[in-house]
């Protein structure tokens, strides 16, 4: 009988303690940095996001098709946006060759490491 309690007394502990560790929230993984080659910086981004003249219109000057994608500066005070940046938007050429601002929420990679925008970006 004392034997039978033990084994009860066992396989209910095992369960709460893994009914316990499926109860946890998963960690979230940070998205992967954008990373700098050939005096850009490289970003993952979502294919035929659209560039804009400035951060506080939606006036689209071109898109971005390819990915990834190279940008020089971000600016963290235009529009709201959402997302982790709500008002940053990254500055970059379009593919039609036009220049302008793309919203952080258009790039997958983490964009603090990008210089932030000064008088000679853009």
């Amino acid at each position: 009988m004392r034997i039978a309690r033990r084994i009860g007394t066992l396989l209910a502990t095992t369960a709460l303690a893994t009914g316990a560790g499926l109860l946890t929230a998963p960690t979230a993984s940070a998205a992967n940095p954008c990373w700098q080659s050939g005096g850009n910086w490289w970003c993952d981004n979502v294919p035929g996001a659209a560039v804009y003249k400035n951060p506080y219109t939606f006036e689209v000057v071109g898109h971005m098709y390819s990915n990834p994608s190279w940008f020089k500066c971000r600016y963290d005070f235009g529009g709201n946006v959402g997302g982790p940046h709500p008002n940053r938007w990254i500055w970059t050429q379009a593919d039609n060759g036009a220049w302008g601002w793309m919203k952080d929420t258009d790039i997958y990679s983490e964009t603090d490491p990008l210089p932030a925008a000064s008088p000679s970006c853009p």
